[in-house]
């Protein structure tokens, strides 16, 4: 991973008017965050899902595989999920290349964030809830990233909800819905 990738998303997690900033002034390329760091987080995920293994000897090695592909899958899809429908719902933050290119990175950075939450989880030995409350943190991260997106002050509120209940709401429900299709809690 790229060091000033590494600093961009630790910027944004700490301080994110500060982050998004920086996130504008980057000389990354467009898509560098998605491909740079959130599908490696990706990978580093599925893999997480096996580490419950060492101190719960009642999971299996199918049940721990069948995580971590549904882990994958769910904020995998989410990314495109939440790209297509934030494209709808304010067409007026994808007028131009650059400024689909920042919607793009918006989303990424709020689920880098998400998936090394769940990374967390996975790898403490059991479910530490304050973990769970740290998703909360998003939104304030998406509130001060509407800014860098350019939202207006009268869409901001609406804008900061909706992508907040997409960004964390789409991979929860793509997960249940995956899960239904296995045996696995």
């Amino acid at each position: 991973m790229d060091n000033e990738l590494l600093k961009n998303i630790l910027c944004v997690i700490v301080k994110p008017r500060y982050g998004w900033q920086r996130v504008s002034e980057s000389q990354l390329t467009p898509g560098q965050a998605l491909s740079g760091a959130y599908f490696p987080l990706l990978g580093i995920l599925a893999i997480a899902c096996f580490v419950p293994m060492i101190y719960d000897r009642t999971i299996t090695l199918s049940a721990s595989l069948m995580t971590g592909i549904i882990e994958f899958a769910s904020y995998f899809i989410a990314y495109y999920i939440t790209s297509y429908l934030l494209d709808g719902f304010y067409p007026e933050l994808t007028k131009t290349n650059a400024a689909k290119r920042r919607l793009n990175d918006f989303i990424v950075y709020n689920l880098i964030f998400l998936v090394l939450l769940k990374i967390l989880r996975y790898l403490l030995p059991s479910n530490f809830s304050p973990v769970l409350f740290l998703m909360l943190y998003m939104p304030w991260m998406a509130f001060r990233g509407a800014e860098y997106l350019g939202v207006s002050d009268e869409k901001l509120a609406r804008f900061v909800t909706i992508a907040s209940v997409m960004i964390i709401g789409l991979p929860v429900a793509i997960g249940s819905l995956l899960r239904l299709f296995t045996n696995i809690s």
